[in-house]
């Protein structure tokens, strides 16, 4: 009973550093002003995302059905459903390699497949320039169109 309780406050204390040390650069520093302390564990610079590289900017893609001369956006869980209870494809960009002309022909082909309700598609490629200094700002440009 000693071990179960032992392995319950430990697990406890390592969500409450692990979340301390998630939220701690992006959320808490600029919300309080101050620099605070990082917890020298195993932790990476990055907390959850570990071992990928972060940039400031942020991009992905978005792709726009046609219909009636104006542009709807799809919703990416629809456009690669995942039947997957906890993984999510969408979150983890990989709509990004859409806009690679390389595939552009067979990405076209599949969306005109998958939804015949519209006449065309636009894919867009959606930049955040700074996730820090500028949240809300983003630059879209069309990568290509499908007729």
């Amino acid at each position: 009973m000693a071990s179960r309780r032992a392995v319950s406050v430990f697990t406890a204390l390592w969500l409450l550093v692990f979340g301390y040390e998630t939220v701690r650069y992006a959320y808490l520093d600029p919300l309080l002003g101050v620099r605070l302390p990082k917890v020298k564990l195993l932790f990476p610079p990055a907390g959850w995302i570990m071992f990928y590289r972060v940039d400031e900017a942020e991009g992905h893609a978005e792709v726009r059905g046609l219909r009636g001369g104006r542009e709807e956006l799809i919703d990416p869980h629809r456009i690669f459903a995942t039947r997957w209870v906890g993984y999510d494809n969408i979150r983890r960009n990989v709509l990004i390699t859409a806009l690679e002309p390389a595939y552009a022909a067979s990405f076209c082909r599949y969306l005109r497949r998958k939804f015949p309700q519209y006449e065309g598609f636009a894919v867009q490629e959606v930049v955040t320039p700074s996730v820090i200094k500028a949240r809300g700002s983003e630059l879209r440009q069309t990568a290509y169109r499908c007729p």
